[in-house]
């Protein structure tokens, strides 16, 4: 992801020398030789300093998660200081998030942002990319390929009680159990276009979470874990507004007082003003992007909440 406020930071406009192609791994910016290499979870605290530096929330946690799940690269000085960083998650064996794209503030627009993206689209190169892109790295993305489908709305705040929605006639709330995890990756793959088992075998360590059922079956799920300043919704899969809010609404009231984010691709009135009286307002817009072939559904089962910007 890139640019600005949530989890993105300025991208770079264009590259002063090299060729993002052909997989360079050195690069002059201003003054500084940077170079490119493997990142690792070793590079935790470069990478904490760069997110630090362009006010992303992420706790080491977080980058920890971030870490375990995805490759890429981290730029750094002759000195060993942290440049920019971009990541990739792969999800089967034909797509990739792209994600954690960083630029220290002080040298945006001087070109490691897109040479640090041409690495981690030639190591994805054959599959289907997606990403989050905020208004500063948009041209970038755009000028590299990408093309724009939908507004991912950044709903955050401090629940507060709220009335609950009145529960769909045919589906059945819970809470979570292990037993369903072969159900949720059923639908997620389903609802993300790709089976992103990494994250979901991680999630099922870190996240609680709610399930529908309709007739016995599980149709829809929603996950909470601690994130950020607080709590992040998310993913949630389900197939309308109403069955959307049946899941995120007992979410939001167990944690009241608390800050509490979720991140929606779904535009819709109804959806954000349920989620604005639980306390979660409109803070921040990204847009998703997509390289190759359109895979989510935007009908029907589909994701109404991400598990973060970078893992959609």
């Amino acid at each position: 992801m890139v640019a600005g406020g949530s989890e993105s930071g300025n991208v770079d406009a264009a590259c002063e020398s090299g060729d993002p192609a052909s997989g360079a791994d050195r690069l002059r910016v201003d003054n500084y030789d940077a170079v490119a290499r493997r990142i690792t979870r070793a590079d935790r605290p470069l990478l904490h300093e760069l997110t630090v530096s362009v006010f992303w929330p992420h706790r080491t946690r977080d980058l920890d998660e971030f870490l375990a799940l995805g490759e890429g690269y981290l730029a750094t000085d002759e000195i060993g200081r942290a440049m920019g960083s971009a990541m990739y998650y792969f999800a089967g064996d034909d797509f990739a998030m792209l994600g954690m794209m960083v630029t220290a503030p002080r040298l945006q627009t001087l070109g490691t942002g897109r040479w640090l993206l041409g690495h981690i689209m030639a190591d994805a190169a054959g599959r289907d990319m997606r990403l989050s892109a905020t208004r500063s790295g948009y041209w970038l993305y755009e000028s590299e390929g990408f093309v724009p489908l939908v507004t991912i709305w950044q709903h955050q705040g401090i629940a507060r009680p709220f009335r609950l929605p009145a529960p769909v006639p045919d589906l059945t709330l819970r809470a979570l159990q292990p037993g369903d995890w072969s159900a949720l990756r059923t639908l997620d793959k389903i609802a993300f276009g790709a089976e992103r088992t990494k994250t979901l075998d991680l999630l099922a360590q870190v996240a609680s979470g709610v399930v529908v059922e309709r007739d016995g079956r599980i149709c829809g799920y929603a996950l909470i874990r601690s994130f950020g300043r607080g709590k992040v919704i998310g993913p949630v899969i389900a197939e309308d507004d109403a069955t959307a809010m049946m899941l995120v609404a007992p979410l939001i009231k167990a944690h009241e007082g608390e800050f509490v984010r979720l991140d929606t691709p779904v535009e819709s009135k109804t959806f954000e003003a349920f989620l604005s009286a639980g306390g979660l307002g409109v803070y921040d817009t990204v847009t998703e992007m997509y390289y190759g072939r359109q895979r989510r559904p935007l009908e029907g089962l589909q994701i109404y909440g991400l598990a973060a910007h970078s893992l959609g």
